[in-house]
């Protein structure tokens, strides 16, 4: 918030990454949102930018609830309570398997969800 507080009406294009990602957050908490939806928050950010935004949203998720979409099994790891995991096939997305995260990645149950926790795909 400090970075950004002063910079909220300026053009996204003139901040770094990270400064992006946190401009926009800040911008949606004025909306004080029961959910907040994240595409993917850190998947063009450095790995100092990307712990500043995790730290973020860990503190977020104690107020609001966060929905977050990411490939990036150790962040999802690190963020999640519980995760769901959705695959194609044939041209058709569903969940394949829901739950606690300790619980999905220590002991999966769907053999598609092993493969890819174990790097088999993806």
């Amino acid at each position: 918030w400090d970075e950004v507080k002063d910079r909220l009406t300026q053009p996204a294009m003139q901040l770094s990454g990270g400064q992006q990602q946190r401009l926009c957050l800040a911008r949606c908490l004025v909306l004080d949102p029961q959910v907040i939806l994240l595409d993917e928050p850190c998947s063009a950010l450095d790995p100092i930018s990307t712990r500043i935004v995790e730290e973020l949203l860990g503190r977020l998720r104690t107020r609001f609830t966060l929905v977050v979409v990411t490939h990036n099994l150790a962040q999802a790891k690190r963020l999640a309570e519980n995760v769901a995991v959705f695959w194609a096939e044939n041209g058709q997305g569903r969940i394949i398997e829901q739950g606690p995260v300790e619980q999905v990645f220590s002991n999966p149950q769907h053999p598609r969800t092993a493969e890819y926790l174990q790097g088999e795909w993806g």
